[in-house]
């Protein structure tokens, strides 16, 4: 089984796990955060399926989520939610976290219906 194959079904088991409800509002509803002008919202990350590149992003952890060899961890910038696979696994729930990756899309086809996923892959 290749790498990337690898990622996207720890990804659909987290999605799975983790479930669509638990994902809407979080606490941080009117926080900003202010590392640099660097920094992109993830709002604009999650409208850029087709336009991949490498972004900064910081945020809070809401969650963490062990993968083989590596950890997810689900961001939150108040704009939005984007999950980032890494190999830290300091990072504790609640704290702000700075980090630099590429944008990729996994394509989740189920019954004809597309449930795939932008994240980030730290560099």
């Amino acid at each position: 089984m290749n790498y990337k194959l690898k990622i996207g079904i720890s990804l659909l088991l987290m999605l799975l796990l983790c479930g669509c409800g638990s994902l809407n509002s979080s606490n941080l509803q009117g926080n900003k955060f202010g590392f640099g002008s660097n920094v992109t919202e993830i709002k604009t990350i999650q409208a850029k399926r087709e336009k991949l590149g490498t972004v900064y992003v910081q945020g809070k952890v809401e969650r963490k989520v062990p993968l083989l060899q590596r950890q997810a961890y689900l961001i939150n910038d108040s704009t939005g939610k984007i999950w980032i696979v890494t190999n830290q696994n300091n990072v504790k729930e609640g704290e702000s976290f700075v980090m630099r990756g590429k944008i990729l899309y996994q394509s989740i086809p189920i019954a004809n219906q597309e449930f795939g996923e932008v994240y980030l892959e730290e560099e």
